[in-house]
């Protein structure tokens, strides 16, 4: 779709699975969008680097991996920022990067906003994200047309930095229900139950959430196509930990969940779902017969020391278990 007069020109940064379809949304709407990715992308509008895109428009959304790949947009962004851009990071990043990164956008006068998101890749294609927002509402004001035409609510959580710890905190969530629902469906395999039974006795029960809706499912018919990545959310449970460090604070659930995802990691199972762990109990839709790997001998988050939490242990036996 061309543009339409009056929309304001968007920059996006990153098209992964998520950035690709804000595109797409961005430009069914009418917005002309400029667009920089590391890999080199046959799109409209592909630029040369981040800065090019700055200098294409005013408001640049980004969907990059990790702190430190936004540190690097912003910093070769840098030059060409001023004090009419506005920046949005919806990467999933710890508070003390989004600091960072508001801080190096600050240098130019620009505004920045802490925006992570939650909707994995069906929602992003249909524009139906949540948008968690940390920062000055009047900036938020001045993008908030375009946020809307992706999502489907735009919550303001607070001050920049807040928004990162709603969406850690809600990632931890997730991948301990997605566990929860692994060993749920662990025992009613080997008590011969018929999986199905599950999301059936779920419909009623207070158990029941968008967490199951979304996965058991997929879970069922070992549909694993990524809507949000194994390493993704290993990566989020890790920041968890870090920030559950910092205060002192123990997560023995988000540690278990962070060492049997690295053990899938290991098997090369990353760009997957998350969902993908309840491959370690091998149910009979799944097909799939796993090889015997040893458990790392310490877990991996960096929240953990010299002591293995106790439900971590239990875990490991588990899946060293055979039928």
């Amino acid at each position: 779709m061309e543009q339409i007069p009056g929309k304001p020109a968007v920059g996006v940064v990153g098209l992964g699975i998520i950035g690709s379809r804000v595109v797409a949304c961005l430009r069914r709407a009418g917005h002309q969008v400029w667009i920089w990715n590391r890999t080199v992308r046959p799109e409209p509008n592909f630029l040369s680097s981040p800065a090019e895109v700055a200098e294409a428009t005013r408001h640049i959304q980004i969907f990059v991996s990790n702190g430190e790949a936004l540190h690097s947009v912003l910093s070769a962004m840098l030059p060409a920022l001023t004090s009419e851009h506005v920046i949005l990071n919806h990467a999933t990043v710890s508070p003390a990067d989004t600091f960072i990164a508001a801080k190096i956008v600050a240098e130019k006068h620009a505004a920045f906003l802490d925006a992570p998101f939650t909707g994995s890749r069906d929602a992003a294609a249909a524009g139906q994200l949540v948008y968690y927002i940390g920062g000055d509402p009047q900036d938020l004001e001045r993008v908030r047309s375009q946020l809307e035409v992706s999502s489907k609510q735009i919550l303001e959580m607070g001050a920049i930095g807040q928004a990162s710890v709603v969406k850690v905190a809600t990632n931890l969530i997730s991948a301990n229900a997605v566990a929860a629902i692994s060993e749920a469906l662990a025992l009613l395999d080997r008590y011969g139950v018929e999986l199905h039974k599950l999301p059936l006795a779920l419909e009623n029960n207070a158990a029941r959430s968008g967490v199951s809706d979304l996965k058991l499912p997929c879970m069922l018919e070992a549909d694993f196509s990524p809507r949000f990545s194994l390493k993704n959310m290993f990566k989020d449970v890790q920041i968890g930990l870090a920030m559950a460090e910092e205060k002192n604070i123990e997560l023995p659930t988000a540690g278990a969940f962070a060492g049997i995802a690295m053990a899938g990691l290991q098997r090369g199972w990353g760009d997957e779902d998350f969902s993908v762990i309840s491959r370690f109990y091998d149910f009979p839709s799944q097909d799939r017969t796993l090889p015997e790997t040893p458990a790392p001998a310490t877990p991996v988050a960096p929240a953990q020391d010299a002591a293995e939490p106790a439900g971590l242990k239990n875990l490991w036996g588990l899946l060293r278990r055979k039928k």
